[in-house]
């Protein structure tokens, strides 16, 4: 969906990987190696997203490390963009309608890494879950997003999360 608005395919990969997680960064290199992409395109990209303001640079001893800015005023519409063509709203929206006393969702996997996937990777946290009603519900959802949803229940022991919903005490 989003690549009939943003035609650079590596623009695209760049605004997910920093905008589906205000805590991801990355180092050109490292980005170029993750994207199978050359570095100078990654360059290229990195360099318009931060001098349009998009982007933060920070210099970190040699290297210089990129993260999404957070201040800048289109960050928040920009996330929720990235999180509704990625069909986090979605997910997040029906497993709290009906799924029980929901305390936390989070997004596991590659998108919490902010990679590219066919896969979504949820985990829900709570009390009295209604597992099968979750487990239909992501089957559905997969359908209307085009993706496989995978429905975890426990939080993963290590790697990278993002929180995308959390019940206030």
């Amino acid at each position: 969906m989003l690549g009939a608005l943003i035609t650079s395919k590596t623009r695209l990969k760049l605004l997910i990987k920093f905008f589906v997680s205000a805590g991801n960064t990355g180092y050109l290199r490292g980005i170029a190696e993750e994207f199978d992409e050359s570095t100078n395109a990654i360059r290229k990209e990195l360099n318009q997203l931060t001098d349009a303001g998009f982007l933060e640079r920070k210099q970190d001893q040699k290297k210089v490390l990129y993260r999404a800015n957070v201040a800048h005023p289109l960050f928040n519409p920009l996330q929720h963009l990235v999180h509704s063509c990625l069909g986090v709203d979605k997910v997040v929206d029906q497993v709290m309608e009906r799924a029980g006393d929901v305390q936390e969702v989070m997004l596991i996997g590659a998108y919490a890494k902010g990679q590219e996937s066919e896969q979504l990777e949820v985990v829900v946290s709570g009390e009295n879950l209604d597992k099968d009603y979750l487990a239909n519900l992501s089957e559905k959802t997969g359908k209307l997003i085009n993706k496989e949803i995978k429905i975890n229940f426990e939080k993963p022991a290590s790697g990278a999360y993002i929180v995308v919903y959390q019940k206030m005490a």
